[in-house]
């Protein structure tokens, strides 16, 4: 082996390369760049051998070869090691996994031990029917009951603690006068120490009130002063028998009461201000285990700043200008909203409350008691104080104002309690709890109840209502009150007793007007609907002046007061807080039908009967002028029944006897109106036809006889006389029903028919008495033609109006006084039939022969036998019957 010294000497060639496993282990270790390095340090190793003197020398690759190899060789050791170490650590890998299965083989049986033993145990605790079973119960319940035991024990040993302190205090009270031990629990500062000393107080009160019976005897003990003989001394003991004194536990215990309640309300305010939710709820839990919670909820409640700002305003005026007031009393001015400051503390109080409920979940256990009590305060003094400030308001403005403040703070209030019952309160964000809602919807009824009681409030609605009817029908009933009635009739004595009953309920009317309860506003607002200028028009009637208008009945005043009516009935909808709307509707009914039934329709009816009756002596032209108040009466008698049966009765649907009565009600009222409307035309039908009768009847005898001479003129003519003026006066009849009767319905036309088959028959009638010669024959036909003509062209029914109709035999009789033997002769071999048309009601005119359209053979004969030229042989041959 040669030394160092001589291996340097010796080295030719450069070292081989130099690196260990750690070389390769590293992160930066890459084989392209350590196969370079490799490279790099021979080639540069070679040129500093050579020298730059060399030149371009041939490529020697042996130094590369020899390092190549020093490196394989390195490589190969390093692979040796690092296999070694791999077989070592391989070995210690197969060693720890064998001890981890040994250590999970242990593990899992001490596992299945214990598992069997949880079994056991558990089995031996329920008293399992395996073997042993008796043995493994009977452990079970001796474990039981010794947990049962020691629990017991421990109860009593607390008990034994509790009373053996509480023996202590009442020796220091009794004895000492002193209740140290008390005070220093109270001023322990936890809430279970406040709690405890709570308790203790309480029962010493109680064994104070057994043992010491001369403290609660005397009523005028002061503090703790002691007292002697059940009186106070200055000595500070009482005298008990001959040897003995006593302190006055009473006074120090209640002292002590107090003072711990008083330091407790302290402190629960100052968290209060502090925004300590905690504090305040230990505090308020140990006064409410004290004394129930009720000095801390009143000192909540209490000293709240909503109420203490409140009740400085308690006082403040109502808000509104006067000209929001007289809207208010104005039956047709639009609804307003609530009063302002009403429904500013509205506003306030939906914040407040739910704000502080919040505070109040989180600072007492008692929450919704708490709350309760809150919402009890928030209800009965501050809103209820400013609801009857509105509402004395609105009652001193008039009573509809007084009704609609009503409705709209019943609203307003309302719509409060369905957000704070949206809201959720103290269960917020879930919904509100069972007893929160019972409070609020109490709470609400409780606000109005006072104006509900019995029957007062519908009463108010019905006064009101007649009010108001009363003052928009003012001049109607004073006109018609001073119409001058005959009674020879009995629709005449009916039409008196109404007309009495509505001057009664006028003089009433009158007289409340002037009553101090009715307000100037309300006096001022009846008398405007009235149409009067100043209030001295309702006692002097006599100076009024009437209109057209004020006489006729009127469609517009009509919807007013079923506007007003129906405003009444939404209003006690909403309003009614019991099972009595069947009842409010038939006493609404009966006022309606009173006052605009009896007191309106009837009167108007009433009038135009009476009119009509009068124009039944026939001294001179009917005038039909009364017939568009029968319009207006049919219109408003229409509105009325469909109020009635749409709004009205179905609203009764609740009580079965209360609908049937309203509805018998209903029809009864129709049923007279109705009659008075037939009864009117009926008048229209008998007076029109009567004037019909006396204008025929002022025919002249040679209207168709004319001489010869005057022929030529006569001819030129187009009617008679008589038949212009019967004509102009059916047209006007026409005219006046037509604008005057409802168009829809049947009314119109039944009317018309009845005229129509009147005149008819009265026509018939009334050419069977003149002699009429060959001229004359042409002017019947010409007057047959404009009276068929005149009645066709009315509305009425085909039957009559049609071709071939009944109204056609005009035009047949005028033929007959014209056409020749022959034609007669076939005229009559013919079928006919009678000359009056379809048969007339009795009672509707004068009556005609027949039953049909067309003429029989006998009605022929008569008007053939009043030409002039019926007695010449051919003539006669004809009317004997000589025909075949």
């Amino acid at each position: 082996m040669s030394s160092p010294s001589n291996r340097n000497s010796r080295s030719v060639f450069p070292k081989g390369p130099s690196f260990t496993l750690e070389d390769f282990s590293s992160r930066d270790y890459i084989v392209k760049e350590f196969v370079e390095a490799l490279s790099d340090s021979v080639t540069s190793n070679r040129r500093s051998t050579l020298g730059p003197a060399s030149g371009n020398q041939a490529f020697d690759p042996k130094p590369l070869i020899r390092t190549f190899e020093h490196a394989q060789r390195r490589l190969g050791e390093l692979s040796g090691d690092l296999e070694i170490k791999e077989n070592e650590l391989s070995a210690a890998v197969r060693r720890a996994e064998a001890q981890h299965f040994q250590n999970l083989n242990t593990l899992g049986k001490k596992l299945k031990q214990a598992i069997e033993s949880f079994q056991q145990l558990d089995t031996s605790l329920h008293g399992s029917g395996l073997p042993g079973g008796e043995l493994a119960g009977a452990t079970g319940n001796m474990a039981v009951e010794t947990g049962r035991r020691l629990e017991e024990l421990d109860r009593q040993r607390r008990r034994a603690l509790d009373a053996h302190f509480l023996l202590e205090c009442w020796d220091g009270v009794s004895n000492r006068g002193e209740i140290t031990l008390l005070e220093n629990l109270r001023r322990a500062g936890s809430g279970e120490a406040k709690v405890r000393s709570a308790h203790i107080a309480r029962q010493l009160l109680r064994i104070s009130q057994r043992l010491d019976p001369n403290s609660w005897n005397e009523p005028n003990h002061r503090g703790n002063e002691p007292y002697k003989n059940g009186h106070p001394t200055s000595t500070g003991i009482t005298l008990q028998g001959n040897n003995g004194f006593r302190w006055n536990t009473r006074e120090i215990i209640e002292k002590f009461s107090e003072t711990l309640e008083k330091d407790l309300l302290k402190q629960f305010d100052d968290f209060y201000r502090k925004a300590n939710f905690e504090g305040m709820k230990d505090c308020a839990t140990v006064l409410q285990d004290f004394n129930g919670g009720a000095s801390v909820v009143a000192l909540f409640v209490n000293q709240h700043q909503f109420f203490i700002d409140r009740s400085q305003l308690v006082t403040e005026e109502v808000g509104g200008d006067a000209e929001s007031w007289e809207r208010l009393a104005d039956p047709d001015a639009e609804l307003s909203g609530v009063e302002p400051s009403l429904q500013s503390l509205i506003d306030e109080v939906r914040v407040v409350v739910q704000e502080e409920s919040a505070i109040i979940k989180r600072a007492f256990p008692n929450h919704e008691q708490v709350l309760g009590k809150f919402l009890q305060r928030v209800f009965q003094q501050s809103i209820q104080q400013r609801l009857e400030m509105v509402l004395e308001k609105a009652i001193s403005v008039s009573s509809l104002a007084f009704l609609r403040s009503l409705q709209s703070s019943r609203s307003s209030i309302s719509a409060l309690v369905d957000d704070l019952k949206a809201h959720g309160l103290t269960e917020h964000p879930e919904t509100i709890s069972s007893q929160t809602s019972l409070i609020l919807d109490q709470q609400l009824e409780d606000l109005f109840v006072p104006y509900f009681v019995g029957s007062s409030y519908i009463e108010r609605e019905k006064r009101t209502l007649e009010e108001l009817y009363t003052s928009l029908l003012f001049k109607f009933t004073t006109f018609h009150g001073r119409r001058k009635k005959t009674t020879t009739t009995f629709m005449a004595s009916l039409s008196k007793s109404s007309s009495e009953l509505l001057a009664s309920a006028r003089e009433a009317y009158i007289g409340r007007l002037e009553s101090s309860e009715v307000s100037p506003t309300q006096k001022q607002v009846l008398i405007q609907i009235a149409g009067l200028k100043e209030s001295n028009d309702l006692t002097r009637p006599n100076d009024i002046k009437f209109t057209e208008e004020d006489e006729q009945p009127s469609v517009s005043y009509a919807k007013r007061m079923l506007k007003w009516l129906a405003e009444a009935v939404g209003r006690g909808l909403e309003l009614s807080m019991n099972n009595e709307t069947p009842k409010d509707m038939f006493t609404l009914l009966n006022l309606l039908l009173s006052i605009m039934g009896e007191g309106y329709l009837e009167i108007c009816l009433d009038a135009a009967l009476e009119v009509a009756a009068a124009q039944e002596s026939g001294k001179t032209e009917p005038d039909f002028a009364y017939l568009p108040g029968v319009r207006e009466s049919i219109s408003i008698a229409t509105l009325m029944v469909m109020c009635v049966n749409t709004l009205l009765i179905p609203l009764a649907a609740g009580s079965v006897t209360t609908r049937r009565e309203m509805e018998k009600k209903t029809n009864l009222a129709t049923a007279r109106i109705e009659e008075k409307i037939n009864t009117i035309e009926q008048k229209v039908i008998d007076t029109a036809l009567m004037w019909t009768n006396k204008i025929l009847a002022s025919q002249k005898k040679n209207d168709f006889r004319p001489k010869e001479g005057d022929s030529t003129a006569w001819l030129e003519k187009l009617q008679t006389p008589t038949c212009s003026t019967l004509c102009a006066f059916l047209a006007r009849v026409h005219d006046t029903a037509s604008k005057s009767l409802p168009a829809s319905g049947t009314n119109l036309r039944q009317l018309l028919n009845e005229i129509a088959l009147g005149v008819r028959a009265l026509l018939l009638e009334h050419f069977k008495r003149f002699i009429v010669n060959g001229p004359g024959g042409l002017m019947v036909t010409k007057d047959m033609t404009q009276y068929a003509n005149l009645l066709k062209a009315w509305d009425i029914d085909d039957h009559i109006r049609a071709p071939s109709g009944v109204l056609d035999v005009l035009l047949e009789v005028g033929s007959l006084f014209v056409i020749g033997p022959e034609a007669l002769r076939e005229r009559i071999r013919g079928p006919g039939s009678s000359a009056s048309g379809r048969p007339r009601p009795s009672g509707r005119g004068p009556g005609g022969p027949g039953t049909e359209a067309g003429l029989g053979a006998q009605d022929v004969r008569v008007y053939v036998s009043r030409r002039e030229d019926s007695n010449t042989a051919a003539m006669q041959q004809m009317l004997t019957g000589n025909v075949v």
